[in-house]
Protein backbone atom coordinates (compact mmCIF):
# COMPACT_ATOMS: atom_id res chain seq x y z
CA UNK A 1 0.00 0.00 0.00
CA UNK A 2 2.64 2.51 0.96
CA UNK A 3 5.96 0.98 -1.21
CA UNK A 4 5.12 3.15 -4.19
CA UNK A 5 5.27 5.92 -2.16
CA UNK A 6 8.08 7.97 -1.13
CA UNK A 7 7.32 9.89 2.04
CA UNK A 8 10.81 11.93 2.79
CA UNK A 9 9.77 15.03 1.95
CA UNK A 10 6.96 15.45 4.42
CA UNK A 11 7.81 12.61 7.22
CA UNK A 12 9.23 14.49 10.62
CA UNK A 13 13.01 13.77 11.26
CA UNK A 14 13.77 11.02 12.47
CA UNK A 15 16.11 10.29 15.62
CA UNK A 16 19.27 9.97 13.81
CA UNK A 17 18.31 12.96 11.64
CA UNK A 18 18.23 15.42 14.73
CA UNK A 19 21.58 16.82 16.03
CA UNK A 20 22.58 17.16 12.05
CA UNK A 21 19.52 19.26 11.69
CA UNK A 22 20.25 20.85 15.29
CA UNK A 23 23.32 21.78 14.25
CA UNK A 24 22.01 23.62 10.90
CA UNK A 25 19.07 25.67 12.79
CA UNK A 26 21.89 26.94 14.93
CA UNK A 27 23.60 28.61 12.46
CA UNK A 28 20.48 30.22 11.20
CA UNK A 29 20.98 33.78 12.67
CA UNK A 30 17.00 33.97 12.41
CA UNK A 31 16.69 30.81 14.63
CA UNK A 32 19.44 31.61 17.12
CA UNK A 33 17.77 35.41 17.98
CA UNK A 34 14.21 33.71 18.37
CA UNK A 35 15.75 31.88 21.36
CA UNK A 36 15.93 34.47 24.16
CA UNK A 37 12.71 35.20 23.95
CA UNK A 38 11.32 31.59 23.62
CA UNK A 39 13.75 30.97 26.94
CA UNK A 40 14.06 34.84 29.02
CA UNK A 41 15.61 33.38 32.03
CA UNK A 42 18.56 31.85 30.44
CA UNK A 43 20.95 32.61 28.81
CA UNK A 44 22.12 32.41 24.75
CA UNK A 45 24.88 29.94 25.16
CA UNK A 46 23.34 27.61 27.64
CA UNK A 47 20.31 27.06 25.17
CA UNK A 48 23.01 26.62 22.49
CA UNK A 49 24.61 23.74 24.62
CA UNK A 50 21.08 22.33 25.50
CA UNK A 51 20.58 22.03 21.69
CA UNK A 52 23.96 20.80 21.18
CA UNK A 53 23.23 17.85 23.58
CA UNK A 54 19.64 16.84 21.80
CA UNK A 55 20.21 13.62 19.80
CA UNK A 56 16.36 11.97 19.63
CA UNK A 57 13.06 13.24 19.18
CA UNK A 58 12.29 12.57 22.56
CA UNK A 59 14.90 14.52 23.85
CA UNK A 60 14.11 17.66 21.84
CA UNK A 61 10.48 16.77 23.03
CA UNK A 62 10.99 16.92 26.84
CA UNK A 63 13.73 19.25 27.10
CA UNK A 64 12.97 21.85 24.76
CA UNK A 65 9.33 21.83 23.80
CA UNK A 66 7.70 20.30 27.11
CA UNK A 67 9.96 22.40 28.93
CA UNK A 68 8.28 25.67 27.06
CA UNK A 69 5.03 24.53 26.72
CA UNK A 70 5.32 24.21 30.38
CA UNK A 71 6.02 27.64 31.10
CA UNK A 72 4.24 29.38 28.38
CA UNK A 73 1.21 27.65 29.96
CA UNK A 74 1.79 28.70 32.97
CA UNK A 75 2.05 32.25 32.14
CA UNK A 76 -0.51 32.34 29.00
CA UNK A 77 -3.46 29.89 30.43
CA UNK A 78 -5.51 29.32 33.97
CA UNK A 79 -4.37 25.93 33.20
CA UNK A 80 -5.12 23.00 30.41
CA UNK A 81 -7.10 20.07 31.17
CA UNK A 82 -7.80 16.65 29.23
CA UNK A 83 -11.07 15.04 29.93
CA UNK A 84 -12.08 12.04 28.11
CA UNK A 85 -9.07 9.90 28.20
CA UNK A 86 -10.85 7.04 29.99
CA UNK A 87 -12.59 7.05 26.35
CA UNK A 88 -8.86 5.62 24.44
CA UNK A 89 -6.25 3.18 24.45
CA UNK A 90 -3.04 4.16 25.50
CA UNK A 91 -1.51 1.51 23.12
CA UNK A 92 -3.43 1.95 20.07
CA UNK A 93 -3.35 4.85 17.52
CA UNK A 94 -5.66 7.35 17.07
CA UNK A 95 -6.75 10.00 14.53
CA UNK A 96 -7.23 12.55 17.20
CA UNK A 97 -9.58 14.96 14.49
CA UNK A 98 -10.51 18.08 16.14
CA UNK A 99 -11.62 21.88 15.72
CA UNK A 100 -8.77 24.38 15.34
CA UNK A 101 -8.30 27.26 17.51
CA UNK A 102 -4.52 28.33 17.61
CA UNK A 103 -2.18 27.40 14.73
CA UNK A 104 0.69 26.43 17.02
CA UNK A 105 -0.82 25.81 20.14
CA UNK A 106 -3.66 23.30 19.35
CA UNK A 107 -1.36 20.22 18.95
CA UNK A 108 1.58 21.52 21.26
CA UNK A 109 -0.50 22.15 24.49
CA UNK A 110 -2.57 18.79 23.45
CA UNK A 111 1.13 16.64 23.21
CA UNK A 112 2.93 18.64 26.24
CA UNK A 113 -0.40 17.51 28.42
CA UNK A 114 -0.20 14.33 26.57
CA UNK A 115 3.06 13.73 28.18
CA UNK A 116 1.96 14.38 31.69
CA UNK A 117 -1.05 11.78 31.47
CA UNK A 118 1.51 9.47 30.08
CA UNK A 119 -0.05 9.11 26.73
CA UNK A 120 1.58 8.18 23.58
CA UNK A 121 2.63 11.93 21.46
CA UNK A 122 1.18 12.45 18.49
CA UNK A 123 2.25 13.37 15.01
CA UNK A 124 1.03 16.85 14.03
CA UNK A 125 -0.66 17.72 10.65
CA UNK A 126 0.66 21.28 9.80
CA UNK A 127 0.33 23.42 6.21
CA UNK A 128 3.05 24.02 4.14
CA UNK A 129 1.76 27.49 3.95
CA UNK A 130 2.67 28.75 7.10
CA UNK A 131 6.46 27.24 6.87
CA UNK A 132 7.76 30.71 4.94
CA UNK A 133 11.14 30.10 5.45
CA UNK A 134 13.11 27.02 5.55
CA UNK A 135 14.31 26.86 8.71
CA UNK A 136 10.73 26.68 10.44
CA UNK A 137 10.00 23.69 8.14
CA UNK A 138 13.26 22.43 9.79
CA UNK A 139 12.14 23.00 13.13
CA UNK A 140 8.76 21.80 13.17
CA UNK A 141 10.03 18.45 11.45
CA UNK A 142 12.10 18.21 14.68
CA UNK A 143 9.12 18.29 16.37
CA UNK A 144 6.65 15.11 15.46
CA UNK A 145 5.06 17.43 12.60
CA UNK A 146 4.59 15.90 8.84
CA UNK A 147 4.03 18.40 6.07
CA UNK A 148 0.53 19.23 4.17
CA UNK A 149 1.28 20.74 1.28
CA UNK A 150 -0.96 23.26 -0.69
CA UNK A 151 -1.11 25.85 -3.08
CA UNK A 152 0.08 23.15 -5.62
CA UNK A 153 -0.60 22.69 -9.41
CA UNK A 154 -3.95 21.01 -9.99
CA UNK A 155 -2.11 18.48 -11.69
CA UNK A 156 -0.28 17.47 -9.27
CA UNK A 157 -2.89 18.12 -6.24
CA UNK A 158 -4.30 14.02 -6.84
CA UNK A 159 -0.54 12.64 -6.07
CA UNK A 160 -0.09 14.46 -3.31
CA UNK A 161 -3.11 13.94 -2.11
CA UNK A 162 -2.76 10.08 -2.40
CA UNK A 163 0.77 10.65 -1.02
CA UNK A 164 -0.43 12.36 2.01
CA UNK A 165 -3.37 9.67 2.64
CA UNK A 166 -0.79 6.64 2.65
CA UNK A 167 1.37 8.46 4.85
CA UNK A 168 -1.25 9.08 7.43
CA UNK A 169 -2.63 5.23 6.81
CA UNK A 170 0.91 4.27 7.05
CA UNK A 171 1.29 5.95 10.21
CA UNK A 172 -1.46 4.99 12.26
CA UNK A 173 -2.05 1.20 10.78
CA UNK A 174 1.85 0.24 10.17
CA UNK A 175 3.30 1.88 13.16
CA UNK A 176 0.71 2.50 15.40
CA UNK A 177 1.69 6.06 16.24
CA UNK A 178 -1.37 8.73 16.63
CA UNK A 179 -1.75 11.54 14.30
CA UNK A 180 -3.44 14.76 14.96
CA UNK A 181 -5.01 16.94 12.33
CA UNK A 182 -7.50 19.53 11.75
CA UNK A 183 -11.15 19.10 11.11
CA UNK A 184 -10.53 21.87 8.44
CA UNK A 185 -8.21 23.55 6.39
CA UNK A 186 -7.26 26.86 8.32
CA UNK A 187 -9.11 27.74 11.67
CA UNK A 188 -12.54 28.42 11.70
CA UNK A 189 -12.75 31.75 12.01
CA UNK A 190 -16.65 32.23 13.06
CA UNK A 191 -16.11 29.11 15.49
CA UNK A 192 -18.79 26.89 13.52
CA UNK A 193 -16.37 24.48 13.54
CA UNK A 194 -17.04 21.78 10.79
CA UNK A 195 -15.22 19.09 9.34
CA UNK A 196 -14.24 19.21 5.34
CA UNK A 197 -15.69 16.15 3.55
CA UNK A 198 -12.67 17.14 1.46
CA UNK A 199 -10.47 15.56 4.27
CA UNK A 200 -12.23 12.70 4.67
CA UNK A 201 -12.29 12.05 1.09
CA UNK A 202 -8.15 12.22 1.01
CA UNK A 203 -8.12 10.10 4.14
CA UNK A 204 -10.14 7.18 1.34
CA UNK A 205 -7.59 7.51 -1.33
CA UNK A 206 -4.99 5.05 0.64
CA UNK A 207 -7.60 2.43 1.86
CA UNK A 208 -8.18 -0.88 0.04
CA UNK A 209 -11.92 -1.18 1.21
CA UNK A 210 -15.01 0.20 0.96
CA UNK A 211 -15.01 3.90 2.32
CA UNK A 212 -16.83 2.76 5.23
CA UNK A 213 -14.11 0.06 6.36
CA UNK A 214 -11.46 2.75 5.47
CA UNK A 215 -12.61 4.96 8.01
CA UNK A 216 -12.89 2.36 10.72
CA UNK A 217 -9.01 1.53 9.89
CA UNK A 218 -7.87 4.71 10.68
CA UNK A 219 -9.41 4.66 14.12
CA UNK A 220 -10.94 8.36 13.88
CA UNK A 221 -10.93 9.74 17.11
CA UNK A 222 -12.91 13.53 17.48
CA UNK A 223 -10.63 15.95 19.79
CA UNK A 224 -12.74 18.91 20.91
CA UNK A 225 -11.12 22.03 21.80
CA UNK A 226 -12.63 25.13 24.09
CA UNK A 227 -10.62 28.07 24.66
CA UNK A 228 -12.03 30.85 27.18
CA UNK A 229 -10.53 33.77 25.61
CA UNK A 230 -8.99 33.18 21.61
CA UNK A 231 -5.92 35.25 21.52
CA UNK A 232 -6.85 35.65 17.69
CA UNK A 233 -10.00 36.73 18.14
CA UNK A 234 -9.57 40.65 16.96
CA UNK A 235 -7.57 39.71 14.37
CA UNK A 236 -10.07 36.97 12.49
CA UNK A 237 -12.98 40.05 13.25
CA UNK A 238 -10.21 42.40 11.39
CA UNK A 239 -10.16 39.56 8.65
CA UNK A 240 -13.62 39.35 8.27
CA UNK A 241 -14.23 43.36 7.54
CA UNK A 242 -11.10 43.44 5.16
CA UNK A 243 -13.15 40.60 3.07
CA UNK A 244 -16.55 42.09 3.55
CA UNK A 245 -15.26 45.52 1.85
CA UNK A 246 -12.63 43.83 -0.35
CA UNK A 247 -13.76 40.68 -1.88
CA UNK A 248 -10.38 40.49 -3.61
CA UNK A 249 -8.49 40.12 0.10
CA UNK A 250 -6.01 37.98 1.12
CA UNK A 251 -3.55 37.91 3.86
CA UNK A 252 0.00 37.97 3.13
CA UNK A 253 2.76 35.74 5.09
CA UNK A 254 3.30 38.42 7.76
CA UNK A 255 -0.49 38.31 8.93
CA UNK A 256 0.15 34.70 9.58
CA UNK A 257 3.24 35.30 11.57
CA UNK A 258 1.17 37.97 13.56
CA UNK A 259 -1.85 35.34 14.10
CA UNK A 260 1.13 32.70 15.40
CA UNK A 261 3.03 35.02 17.27
CA UNK A 262 -0.62 36.48 18.96
CA UNK A 263 -2.01 32.89 19.15
CA UNK A 264 1.61 31.84 21.19
CA UNK A 265 2.23 34.98 23.59
CA UNK A 266 -1.67 35.94 23.55
CA UNK A 267 -3.92 34.95 27.12
CA UNK A 268 -6.20 31.77 26.81
CA UNK A 269 -7.94 31.79 30.27
CA UNK A 270 -8.85 27.82 30.68
CA UNK A 271 -8.24 25.53 27.77
CA UNK A 272 -9.77 22.36 27.68
CA UNK A 273 -9.70 19.28 24.93
CA UNK A 274 -12.28 16.32 25.69
CA UNK A 275 -11.04 12.96 23.53
CA UNK A 276 -14.33 10.96 22.82
CA UNK A 277 -12.73 7.55 21.75
CA UNK A 278 -12.93 5.98 18.70
CA UNK A 279 -16.22 5.93 16.58
CA UNK A 280 -15.56 2.75 14.51
CA UNK A 281 -18.99 1.02 15.72
CA UNK A 282 -20.92 4.23 15.17
CA UNK A 283 -19.46 4.36 11.41
CA UNK A 284 -21.10 1.30 11.22
CA UNK A 285 -24.49 2.20 11.94
CA UNK A 286 -24.03 4.64 9.07
CA UNK A 287 -23.65 1.12 6.69
CA UNK A 288 -27.55 0.35 8.16
CA UNK A 289 -28.69 3.96 7.33
CA UNK A 290 -27.31 4.32 3.56
CA UNK A 291 -25.19 2.22 1.01
CA UNK A 292 -24.69 5.84 -1.40
CA UNK A 293 -21.20 6.35 -0.77
CA UNK A 294 -21.37 10.08 -1.01
CA UNK A 295 -23.89 10.08 1.45
CA UNK A 296 -21.86 7.84 3.75
CA UNK A 297 -19.09 10.81 3.83
CA UNK A 298 -21.69 13.32 4.74
CA UNK A 299 -22.74 11.09 7.57
CA UNK A 300 -19.39 10.24 8.91
CA UNK A 301 -18.12 14.03 8.66
CA UNK A 302 -21.62 14.75 10.88
CA UNK A 303 -20.92 12.35 13.05
CA UNK A 304 -17.40 13.73 14.15
CA UNK A 305 -19.17 17.70 14.26
CA UNK A 306 -21.63 15.99 16.67
CA UNK A 307 -19.09 14.86 19.01
CA UNK A 308 -16.80 17.66 18.70
CA UNK A 309 -19.55 19.80 19.54
CA UNK A 310 -21.73 17.77 22.09
CA UNK A 311 -18.29 17.66 23.93
CA UNK A 312 -17.19 21.80 24.11
CA UNK A 313 -16.24 22.91 27.53
CA UNK A 314 -18.35 25.64 27.60
CA UNK A 315 -17.33 29.16 30.00
CA UNK A 316 -19.23 32.25 31.12
CA UNK A 317 -18.08 34.20 28.21
CA UNK A 318 -19.40 31.57 25.62
CA UNK A 319 -23.15 31.88 27.65
CA UNK A 320 -23.16 35.64 27.07
CA UNK A 321 -21.90 36.19 24.17
CA UNK A 322 -24.86 33.99 22.99
CA UNK A 323 -27.60 36.23 24.71
CA UNK A 324 -25.89 39.13 22.92
CA UNK A 325 -25.44 37.55 20.10
CA UNK A 326 -29.04 36.24 20.16
CA UNK A 327 -30.89 39.10 21.67
CA UNK A 328 -32.82 37.03 24.18
CA UNK A 329 -31.57 36.26 27.97
CA UNK A 330 -31.55 32.48 27.98
CA UNK A 331 -28.31 31.60 29.54
CA UNK A 332 -28.70 35.31 31.59
CA UNK A 333 -29.26 32.91 35.05
CA UNK A 334 -25.76 30.92 34.90
CA UNK A 335 -23.68 33.89 34.79
CA UNK A 336 -23.65 37.22 36.78
CA UNK A 337 -23.28 40.85 36.20
CA UNK A 338 -19.67 40.89 36.90
CA UNK A 339 -18.85 38.05 34.71
CA UNK A 340 -20.99 39.71 31.63
CA UNK A 341 -19.72 43.13 32.67
CA UNK A 342 -16.01 41.68 32.68
CA UNK A 343 -17.01 40.37 29.12
CA UNK A 344 -18.30 43.32 27.38
CA UNK A 345 -14.71 45.21 28.39
CA UNK A 346 -12.75 42.52 27.45
CA UNK A 347 -14.71 42.76 23.74
CA UNK A 348 -14.00 46.38 23.81
CA UNK A 349 -10.70 46.39 24.38
CA UNK A 350 -10.44 43.64 21.94
CA UNK A 351 -11.64 45.81 19.00
CA UNK A 352 -9.80 48.91 20.68
CA UNK A 353 -6.94 46.86 18.81
CA UNK A 354 -8.57 46.89 15.45
CA UNK A 355 -6.64 49.28 13.24
CA UNK A 356 -8.30 49.92 9.85
CA UNK A 357 -8.95 52.85 7.92
CA UNK A 358 -12.99 52.87 7.88
CA UNK A 359 -13.18 50.69 10.96
CA UNK A 360 -16.82 49.45 11.70
CA UNK A 361 -17.24 48.60 15.14
CA UNK A 362 -20.37 47.61 15.02
CA UNK A 363 -19.94 44.97 12.58
CA UNK A 364 -16.80 43.34 14.03
CA UNK A 365 -18.81 43.55 17.97
CA UNK A 366 -20.85 41.08 15.61
CA UNK A 367 -18.13 38.97 14.71
CA UNK A 368 -16.73 39.00 17.84
CA UNK A 369 -19.94 37.44 19.64
CA UNK A 370 -20.72 35.56 17.40
CA UNK A 371 -17.20 33.37 17.51
CA UNK A 372 -18.17 33.25 21.43
CA UNK A 373 -21.49 32.16 20.83
CA UNK A 374 -20.93 29.70 17.99
CA UNK A 375 -19.54 26.88 20.22
CA UNK A 376 -22.89 26.78 22.84
CA UNK A 377 -24.85 27.09 19.50
CA UNK A 378 -23.52 23.69 18.22
CA UNK A 379 -23.47 21.92 21.42
CA UNK A 380 -26.75 23.03 21.77
CA UNK A 381 -27.76 21.50 18.34
CA UNK A 382 -25.47 18.95 18.79
CA UNK A 383 -27.42 17.75 21.91
CA UNK A 384 -31.10 17.91 20.68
Amino acid sequence: MTESFDFEEIRPYRDEEISGVIAQLLQEPAFRSMLPKLFKETELEQIVELLKSIHTVEDFQKHIVHRYINNLQSQTTKGVEILGLENIDKQKAYIFISNHRDIVLDSALLNSNFLGHGVPLTEIAIGDNLLIYPWIKALVRINRSFIVQRNVPVRQMLDISKRLSAYIRHTIVDRNQSIWIAQREGRAKDSNDLTQEALLKMFNMSGKGSLLDNMKEISLCPLSISYEYDPCDYLKAKEFQQKRDNSEFKKAPEDDLLNMQTGIFGYKGKVSYYTAGSIESEIDAIAEKTQNKVEQLTEVASLIDKYIHQNYVIYPNNMVAYDMFTGNSRFSGQYNLKEKSAFETYIQLQIDKIDLPEKDETFLRKKMLEMYANPLINKLKAQE
